[in-house]
């Protein structure tokens, strides 16, 4: 007679459920329980990449990589998208300045970003949809809006029929107007509500450009990642990340899509929003001229202790950087290493609570100080800061 073992079936053709066996992981995001099982899809909007990556960059892909960590952590595998949106009206401009092929520049610019995410630690991602790889994709999703009657054709533009209950992230009419506006979803005419985007447009002899059933043209934005995060991950994802610059229009309008050609809500069940970052009071912007590259920072500085720089916050909260913060950084990493090596056993169930507790970094280096040994070291392993 064959003898069971807990946690397998055994010659008997019994099952003993052992009692250690690991429960949903009891996260908490943006506020609301987010239990997490089988596994975590993440979803992060990645790069345009015309330009080096500046600390406001970092931020979102440094969150991004803790989500995925912290999940792997309590034995649920992410599985994590990073996009990279190399078809894009500002690519296209900036590669004319530089009398360069949009492609080529976004190429170059990519591996310096892949390069930067390196030295903070981000791991990569499972997936890296390209928009240029992506068009056929765009093009079919497109043309399904179009049959089920979410999308219509005007003058070689193909237009997104803007649902009625479209959220607009809090914001009145003329506040979701004018963010459209900066993002250049009212460059064209023929649009039949002012909440309509732009799915397909049509190319000049300087734009990249495609065939299609309504003539050569280009993919728009918001519907490059919406077909790019479909390509990975089907009709929906765990979390989708961004900064909070992305709120709207650029999520609410990814979500409507994706929700109206599949029939599946929510798209995302969860959205995480990093907080932006700002200098002298003015967010981080190349249009503002402030900007505070990594590469710079990296010069003079551990990678580990500009990522600790960043995840020592809440995620969500909008901050001001200035060079003094990064002393302070390097100086909490020195004591959370010097922490790891006391002989103290215990803390890693309290730490690991602490994260789950919608990321609080804060209360779980609090934990790690205090306790030192495995707590801090189970820190230091989860917010990938080890030497």
């Amino acid at each position: 007679m064959g003898v069971s073992t807990p946690g397998v079936i055994g010659s008997g053709g019994r099952y003993t459920l052992h009692p250690t066996r690991p429960r949903a992981a009891d996260l908490t995001l943006a506020g609301a329980p987010l239990p997490l099982t089988g596994a975590a899809r993440i979803y992060t909007c990645g790069i345009t990449p015309y330009d080096v990556t500046h600390l406001g960059h970092a931020a979102t892909f440094v969150w991004a990589d803790l989500l995925a960590s912290v999940a792997r952590a309590v034995e649920v595998p992410p599985v994590t998208c990073r996009n990279v949106t190399d078809v894009d009206d500002v690519l296209t401009a900036a590669a004319r300045e530089r009398h360069r092929p949009y492609d080529d520049v976004a190429v170059t610019q990519e591996f310096l970003f892949d390069r930067d995410m390196r030295d903070l630690a981000v791991a990569r991602p499972d997936a890296t949809p390209r928009a240029r790889a992506h068009v056929t994709q765009v093009v079919q999703l497109a043309d399904a809006l179009l049959r089920l009657d979410h999308a219509y054709e005007a003058g070689g533009t193909v237009f997104f029929r803007a649902p009625a209950d479209l959220d607009r992230a809090g914001l009145d009419e003329q506040e979701a107007l004018a963010a459209l506006g900066d993002f250049g979803d009212h460059a064209e005419d023929g649009r039949q509500q002012p909440w309509d985007v732009p799915l397909w447009r049509p190319s000049d002899d300087e734009q990249p450009a495609w065939p299609s059933p309504w003539g050569w043209g280009r993919p728009a934005w918001h519907v490059e990642c919406s077909a790019m995060a479909m390509s990975v991950f089907g009709t929906g994802v765990d979390v989708l990340v961004g900064g909070a610059d992305l709120v709207f229009p650029h999520h609410a309008y990814q979500a409507a899509m994706v929700e109206a050609a599949t029939g599946v809500q929510p798209f995302a069940r969860r959205q995480m929003h990093v907080g932006t970052v700002h200098v002298a009071g003015a967010k981080m912007a190349k249009s503002t001229g402030n900007l505070v590259h990594v590469r710079d920072l990296l010069a003079d500085h551990e990678g580990a202790a500009i990522r600790l720089l960043l995840l020592h916050r809440r995620w969500d909260e909008p901050w001001d950087y200035d060079p003094g913060q990064l002393a302070e950084a390097t100086a909490l990493l020195d004591r959370l290493r010097a922490a790891a090596g006391r002989p103290a056993s215990g803390g890693r169930e309290a730490v690991l609570t602490a994260l789950l507790d919608d990321l609080d970094v804060p209360q779980a280096v609090g934990v790690a100080e205090e306790r030192g040994g495995e707590a801090a070291r189970t820190l230091l392993s989860v917010l990938r800061l080890s030497a």
